[in-house]
């Protein structure tokens, strides 16, 4: 068969300029361009290098340092542009979405480092008189939110933010809602029990000041023009410090000093204050009917348990008196029992002396 020896690429291609990766030939006319011997039989996707076995193939990649891989994002002249390059610029682009695809469908990697499971955590919200909204799973805040119920101690575990606006610092802590807010901020500010790094890096001006010359606020995350910051009580506990407010995902508070306390304040209407002002006033009234009504539901509570007692008592009163009338019964069965067995022997020797007394008449 005749063969054709294959010139360099940049001596084939019309317009004289050079391209890396070679043009196209036939291959039945052309020659292998490594040994430049043999009849070509493949052709490399890469280079367009033609080769004739799997040594050539290998001294090829040897020699040039070719991957030997078709390169897909190579530059096509829009003249030679045809379907088929289309076609593999689609296939491209499909495998590029499928590779970044497939890292966030791997549960491993996306495994959550705590589970919530959100009813339950709102149904103890809304026991404790918090309105929690939720947000979607691909929200940052909902993914942030570490906040849980904890079924062992029967309590909430909130994912508490706290803001240091005169410090600029910002930290994050779970803490459970039976803590005293000024216990838990005790933990950043205290001159002594705080974290020594914390205390002097960030939150110095802080330490420096009793807790009365602080203020704690609670900003309401909702969408109407009288959304506006809550005055904390840091004696109360967190539970009491979020009854009858609304919270996203988390609560959020800004820990301020108090000749910074105007700023938080005067940015609102009076008439809003005062509308704080019967909230919490109402807030107050509803802690003390809740707190009348567990009055009232443990006072039921103990008066059904001294019912109970006092069934149980009878009970056994009457357990007692059947267990005495049986006993009775059973002797009254023994000694009819024992009288009957009497009689019986009586009637047994009466009898035996009439059979005597005919055996001696007969006799007679």
């Amino acid at each position: 068969m005749l063969c054709v020896k294959g010139d360099s690429a940049a001596d084939e291609r019309a317009d004289g300029t050079a391209e890396s990766r070679g043009v196209k030939r036939k291959i039945s006319l052309t020659c292998c361009d490594v040994c430049e011997n043999e009849e070509a039989k493949y052709r490399c996707p890469n280079c367009l290098k033609f080769s004739c076995s799997l040594p050539c193939v290998k001294r090829h990649k040897l020699q040039s340092g070719c991957s030997g891989v078709r390169d897909k994002t190579a530059f096509v002249v829009l003249s030679q542009f045809s379907e088929i390059n289309l076609l593999n610029d689609y296939r491209y682009l499909e495998e590029t979405a499928r590779v970044a695809d497939k890292p966030i469908r791997d549960t491993i990697l996306h495994t959550p480092s705590h589970t919530t499971n959100p009813k339950l955590l709102n149904k103890n919200a809304v026991a404790a008189k918090v309105n929690l909204r939720l947000l979607p799973r691909s929200f940052s805040r909902h993914k942030e939110n570490t906040s849980g119920y904890n079924k062992s101690e029967k309590k909430l575990y909130w994912h508490l933010k706290l803001h240091f606006p005169q410090s600029s610092a910002e930290y994050t802590d779970r803490v459970p809602e039976d803590r005293a807010l000024q216990q838990i901020l005790s933990d950043y500010i205290h001159p002594t029990e705080s974290d020594p790094v914390k205390r002097q890096s960030k939150t110095w001006p802080l330490t420096q000041s009793d807790y009365p010359d602080l203020h704690t606020f609670i900003g309401q995350h909702l969408r109407y023009n009288n959304s506006f910051p809550h005055l904390l009580n840091l004696k109360n506990t967190l539970r009491e410090n979020l009854m009858f407010k609304t919270v996203v995902e988390y609560p959020e508070l800004h820990v301020v000093l108090r000749e910074h306390r105007d700023e938080y304040l005067t940015k609102f209407p009076e008439r809003l204050r005062e509308r704080e002002s019967q909230r919490r006033g109402k807030g107050e009234r509803e802690r003390g009917r809740e707190k009348e009504r567990t009055r009232e539901r443990e006072t039921e509570m103990e008066r059904k348990r001294q019912t109970q007692r006092w069934r149980e008592t009878d009970r056994q009163r009457w357990r007692r008196r059947e267990t005495e009338i049986r006993d009775r019964k059973c002797v009254i069965m023994r000694d009819r029992l024992r009288k009957i067995e009497t009689l019986r022997q009586i009637l047994r020797e009466r009898e035996t002396d009439r059979e005597r007394d005919q055996r001696e008449t007969h006799r007679d």
